[in-house]
């Protein structure tokens, strides 16, 4: 865990609002599970919007911007209504908001999806939560003071990186994003290399989600291709905090506008990205 240059009374003063407005998004998620009127495919790669995806993101929005007026946002419906590809980087903190993780699952009646909710400040990211409204869970962090999980009876675990090295004994996750064929071709030809060595591997839906179980030790290692920033950036501190790495693929440190990530405990994180070498250079 690195010690935070960002002031941490202040930083503990936006996690306290930044909670009320990820509590907010829960509260609307919640009126809109199975009650969904109106969903739309924004296209192949970005996948289904809803109402309550715009609904939340609105809503956690406009509280944040009222509390934190000179901050930056970047959400991901924000992001698609004004056809942002490229992310530049910003001079001021800056909130970066994914209002409903998990959207084609909440669709369905599934009900593993999150709100992750980060606070970017100098590439740094200060604050991270992560909050599972169906489970009552909220997955938080502050640069330099650790991981938590807040449990339904509102008590607080610290969490830690599970100590799994090797492939035999791990519970792994993933995700796959069939945007493009030669992506997902190579997704599931590393699927198909690691599957047969891990003890078992899962897609829940929610990448967010599958590194806060990194981060709480539930899953050993998660990797997947093609995330955006809204998806991993809470997520990344909360690895982080946790005693985790996160890295690309090509076994760089990764950030939230990076391509790839490999996440977990160092000595798995390193075994894997050893492993998918020969797939990925084909």
């Amino acid at each position: 865990m690195g010690k935070s240059s960002f002031d941490s009374v202040r930083s503990n003063e936006i996690y306290n609002e930044a909670m009320k407005a990820v509590l907010a998004g829960r509260a609307c998620l919640l009126g809109y599970f199975g009650k969904i009127n109106n969903v739309e495919e924004k296209d192949k790669a970005a996948g289904l919007v809803s109402e309550a995806d715009r609904e939340s993101e609105a809503l956690i929005k406009g509280m944040l911007a009222k509390s934190f007026p000179d901050f930056d946002f970047l959400g991901e419906e924000t992001a698609y209504l004004e056809g942002k590809e490229q992310f530049t980087a910003s001079s001021r903190p800056r909130w970066i908001l994914d209002p409903l993780d998990g959207t084609t699952n909440f669709v369905h009646k599934f009900p593993i999806f999150c709100i992750s909710l980060a606070l970017e400040v100098n590439g740094e990211i200060e604050v991270g939560i992560i909050d599972m409204p169906m489970l009552n869970q909220t997955f938080t962090s502050i640069r330099g003071q650790g991981a938590w999980c807040i449990q339904p009876d509102g008590t607080r675990e610290k969490l830690s990186v599970s100590k799994t090295e090797n492939f035999e004994q791990a519970f792994m996750a993933t995700g796959f994003v069939n945007e493009k064929r030669e992506v997902l071709s190579e997704q599931l030809k590393i699927f198909e290399d690691v599957v047969w060595k891990a003890q078992a591997v899962r897609r829940p839906g929610a990448a967010a989600y599958d590194l806060a179980l990194i981060a709480a030790g539930v899953f050993d290692l998660y990797w997947e291709k093609n995330l955006k920033p809204w998806d991993s950036a809470a997520g990344l501190l909360l690895v982080k905090e946790a005693g985790g790495i996160i890295i690309t693929y090509e076994g760089e440190n990764y950030d939230p506008f990076k391509k790839s990530s490999i996440a977990g405990n160092e000595t798995i994180v390193r075994k894997f990205q050893k492993e998918i070498q020969p797939i990925i250079s084909k």
